[in-house]
């Protein structure tokens, strides 16, 4: 089942999400409610969505990025980003308890800010700590895009979007990006 996703100045995206007990991330509610998320997030397509962008102010969010979405990046891109596949992940009520001392700056869009972009910086490496989807403590080491997709999804659980880290002169339409950014970004 594909759910809505919301848009930037609905409410649930500006909340701090409540955490999630193990039992309730155990439910067949929640059970359900990441199935959902995933058929949602591949349909957009998509590399990580949190809880409250299809209206849920919980914290829950996964990540995703298949092989085929950087089909048409180049090398050269991928190695610069870091880029490579992320399997399917769950992450419930994370926590980030390491940033490394780099920051590095890339363009990013959400699904909830749909066809815009912006330049924003993160930190290049996390170290976070977090629940699976079976309650089970876990303990996650990234850099790289990987990094930036945990950030990002964190963020949203904070109620944070990235247009509050954005560079703001950066911020355009996907069209634009395409047209005048993609191939000259450094």
């Amino acid at each position: 089942m594909r759910l809505k996703l919301v848009q930037a100045g609905e409410p649930v995206l500006r909340e701090t999400a409540r955490p999630l007990a193990r039992e309730e991330i155990l439910s067949d509610s929640i059970q359900q409610l990441i199935s959902a998320m995933r058929e949602t997030l591949r349909d957009a397509p998509g590399v990580g969505l949190a809880a409250p962008q299809v209206g849920e102010s919980i914290q829950l969010a996964i990540l995703e990025d298949l092989p085929e979405y950087s089909r048409e990046v180049s090398a050269q891109d991928l190695a610069q980003r870091e880029r490579r596949p992320v399997p399917f992940q769950v992450i419930v009520n994370p926590r980030i308890v390491s940033y490394g001392d780099s920051k590095v700056e890339f363009f990013e869009g959400c699904l909830s800010l749909n066809g815009f972009m912006a330049l924003v910086p993160r930190s290049r490496e996390v170290v976070l700590e977090c629940l699976d989807e079976r309650g089970n403590e876990q303990v996650i080491r990234a850099s790289g895009w990987y990094a930036r997709i945990l950030q990002h999804e964190i963020d949203h659980l904070n109620g944070t979007l990235y247009i509050d880290r954005m560079h703001s002169r950066t911020f355009m339409t996907v069209e634009n990006y395409r047209r005048y950014w993609k191939d000259s970004q450094s």
